[in-house]
């Protein structure tokens, strides 16, 4: 599980004074933050942490956390961090979860992460209700349980948070926790991809390409993929590139196709990686060449591609691409095996 933690990279330093000893100290500090003049905001910070001042020892923690203005130390934000959030600060107690979630500063404890995102989550801290409803959405330091975890997404959804928003979508869309709803899905996608979010944009693509609630448009549905791979998605790359290579929607284009395979691969993508294979394997847009093929081939077999784990294993019995090597051929003809039984268990 990934934890997307708006506050923990972009440290939106908000004034909010909790005591009249502290406020210009903190008021300073803040004005040196947004300024870029880091050093100074530590100092500041600290005049206010040392006195008591909870929002101080957050965002002197949180400095800490990020080695902005200090030396990156993630013992010493614990420090800070950890005495904000008992005195009630939501996003000390927010950043708290994220620590002991990834181990930083502490040792990894996904029940405490999930008890301080509560903490925090329960004074309507958007972040840390969307970081609980993931808690609870994959099992980690909480009993999985899908209805608590759309209820926290809801709440954080509400708020504007664009991943409670997009995993919404994709709860509606599987009928995860809630009855299955593709209006509702593309709602909250639509909510989320107006923020930027990349992976609602393409789900988005998705659900116009496939005509799941909504009426099927190919041409939104290509507007929507070219949008997520504007933003660098590969998943959006790797479907454009099918679509040129196969004319689907589009004037086929098989340099373009590449392209987008290229871009994608780059990205790691295995179904670009395979489909970069079949092109140079068949003579699409390059020049027909096995040890090409089998270099992309191989690429996404070793990501588990079953197909391609397949392909590299024909190619190495035939001897396309690379010396015939029965060995290599019926390990690779093992792992296409196994692939496929994963598969067929889900």
């Amino acid at each position: 599980m990934i934890i997307i933690l708006k506050k923990y990279f972009s440290l939106v330093f908000l004034v909010v004074l909790s005591s009249a000893a502290n406020a210009d100290a903190e008021s300073t500090g803040v004005m040196h933050y947004v300024t870029g003049h880091f050093s100074s905001a530590a100092r500041e910070f600290r005049r206010g942490a040392e006195k008591g001042d909870m929002v101080a020892q957050a965002k002197l923690g949180q400095m800490y956390l990020l080695g902005d203005g200090v030396s990156r130390d993630d013992a010493r934000a614990l420090e800070w961090i950890q005495k904000s959030a008992l005195q009630g600060n939501h996003d000390a107690q927010y950043v708290l979860g994220f620590m002991y979630f990834n181990g930083r500063g502490v040792a990894r404890d996904d029940g405490a992460a999930a008890s301080w995102y509560e903490k925090a989550a329960l004074q309507n801290d958007a972040e840390a209700q969307f970081s609980l409803g993931l808690m609870y959405l994959d099992g980690r330091g909480l009993p999985p349980d899908n209805e608590q975890a759309v209820s926290w997404f809801h709440k954080a959804a509400a708020q504007g948070d664009m991943q409670a928003q997009y995993a919404l979508g994709v709860l509606y869309s599987e009928g995860r926790g809630v009855i299955q709803d593709d209006k509702t899905a593309v709602e909250f996608f639509e909510r989320s991809a107006q923020q930027g979010n990349v992976s609602a944009e393409f789900r988005l693509g998705m659900m116009h390409d496939l005509g799941r609630g909504v009426p099927q448009d190919g041409p939104v549905a290509i507007s929507w993929y070219q949008k997520a791979a504007d933003h660098g998605d590969p998943a959006a790359l790797y479907v454009l590139g099918t679509l040129f290579d196969d004319g689907r929607g589009v004037a086929r284009d098989e340099q373009k196709a590449l392209r987008l395979y290229q871009q994608a691969a780059k990205c790691g993508d295995a179904n670009a990686e395979r489909s970069l294979g079949d092109m140079y394997f068949t003579g699409r847009g390059v020049s027909t060449n096995d040890r090409e093929a089998l270099s992309w081939y191989r690429r996404a077999a070793e990501q588990g591609d079953a197909d391609a784990q397949l392909v590299v294993a024909v190619m190495y019995d035939l001897g396309l691409g690379a010396a015939q090597n029965a060995r290599e051929a019926r390990a690779w003809y093992l792992k296409a095996e196994q692939s496929q039984m994963l598969a067929g268990s889900f």
